[in-house]
């Protein structure tokens, strides 16, 4: 796979080179490792040395896990923990050809996060947010530069995920557009072109299905084993919706949802009152223990 990417930005040939991720967390760290496992050198920004030395070790124990496959050699892995560099800085980021912000999907810490990356980069920068439901048109409107943002939307986990959402905002530019989905293939992902609104593709149909299945939990219709179960028998789903809802997070499934209704003003995105109950009580993700069902600690 090429390490460079070239296109056309106002008649100029730019060479995207290096990506800063902003994120050491389950996305931040997997994007930087497709990044720097595809030749692209990589700049890791996030809050403080804790973030990144535990996104870090999470990529590196990833990379073992590839090596155990066979799917990567151990000279690999040096390779592409040795293009990835670390910061605290936004400023760190301001010679990059390409930023991706991979937050949470809170809305207002994107907001911030893109605001001080417009301050920073050059103006040949395209900015992207890896954002699974929040409008990609509305973040670019904050944008000095509404033409080169775009969505790019890794799946989880991205270094195994092959799919990735490309989302047009109503001024993204062809040559955006264009940049990105060769560094897709760069990447070795198989990319879609979406348009933007709330959800895209995947997740607009994901998780009102998850949403579902929190409200037929909630009335006594079944045992969240046996939804599951008949998800995976019956629809041939590698995993069941409750147990996804797991691994993605109930706190984010609930924000996806609560965007869904906010944007879409419309009744059958109301989150399940067992999703928000079960929010309500900290029982979010695997990592916690508790979620749909209870886990044992890693």
């Amino acid at each position: 796979m090429s390490d460079r990417v070239c296109l056309s930005l106002n008649k100029e040939i730019m060479q995207i080179r290096s990506i800063g991720i902003i994120g050491a967390g389950t996305m931040g760290n997997g994007i930087a490792q497709v990044a720097a496992g595809a030749g692209f050198d990589v700049i890791l920004l996030d809050i403080n040395d804790a973030a990144l030395e535990k996104g870090l070790v999470a990529l590196s124990k990833s990379l073992d896990r590839l090596i155990k496959k066979e799917s990567i050699t151990s000279e690999q892995k040096v390779k592409t923990l040795a293009r990835i560099k670390t910061t605290t800085h936004y400023a760190d980021l301001a010679a990059v050809s390409l930023v991706i912000e991979a937050a949470t999907e809170n809305q207002a810490i994107k907001e911030k996060i893109l605001a001080q990356v417009d301050h920073v980069v050059s103006k040949k920068t395209i900015i992207a947010s890896n954002t699974s439901s929040i409008s990609i048109t509305h973040l670019a409107s904050l944008n000095s530069r509404p033409e080169r943002f775009i969505g790019i939307h890794f799946f989880n986990p991205p270094p195994l995920m092959a799919l990735l959402e490309v989302i047009m905002g109503k001024e993204t530019s062809p040559e955006t557009l264009k940049a990105v989905l060769a560094m897709a293939s760069a990447m070795g992902k198989e990319p879609i072109t979406v348009q933007s609104s709330p959800g895209f593709v995947v997740n607009r149909i994901l998780l009102p299905m998850i949403n579902e299945a929190f409200f037929v939990l909630h009335e006594g219709v079944a045992s969240a084993e046996d939804i599951d179960t008949g998800m995976k028998l019956g629809c041939n789903h590698p995993i069941g919706p409750l147990a996804l809802a797991d691994l993605i997070g109930l706190d984010t499934c609930l924000a996806i949802m609560e965007v869904y209704q906010a944007e879409f003003k419309d009744d059958k995105y109301r989150p399940s009152p067992l999703l928000i109950d079960l929010v309500a009580k900290g029982h979010l993700v695997r990592k916690t223990g508790r979620g749909v069902y209870v886990y044992e600690p890693k």
